[in-house]
């Protein structure tokens, strides 16, 4: 499998490091509830995963290079790379407004 690093250009697999799915996003931090209240919104965060066949969005880091990390879309089934992003572009529109 080969992934084409933005920076770096086409590259082996070997190269890079999966670092887990790039759906999840992460709770708003609130320091107001005591600390043995339950969180189900961080529970689902943290220990739930899909297991698609078929296109999903990875993240992976390019660990031998650049050390870019990227939103990789593949096929689970054939492992087709559909596209690559830089993360920081995918997760800018993502950003909620800092409490104020």
């Amino acid at each position: 499998m080969r992934i084409t690093c933005p920076y770096c250009g086409p590259r082996s697999n070997e190269e890079f490091a999966y670092r887990g799915d790039a759906a999840p996003i992460r709770p708003a931090g609130d320091a107001s509830p005591p600390p043995d209240a339950p969180r189900p919104d961080w529970m689902d965060y943290v220990y739930l995963r899909h297991n698609p066949a078929g296109p999903h969005r990875e993240l992976w880091q390019h660990v031998s290079a650049c050390r870019a990390w990227l939103v990789v879309t593949r096929d689970t089934s054939t492992h087709v790379i559909m596209s690559v992003e830089v993360a920081r572009d995918v997760a800018r529109p993502l950003r909620r407004p800092a409490p104020r």
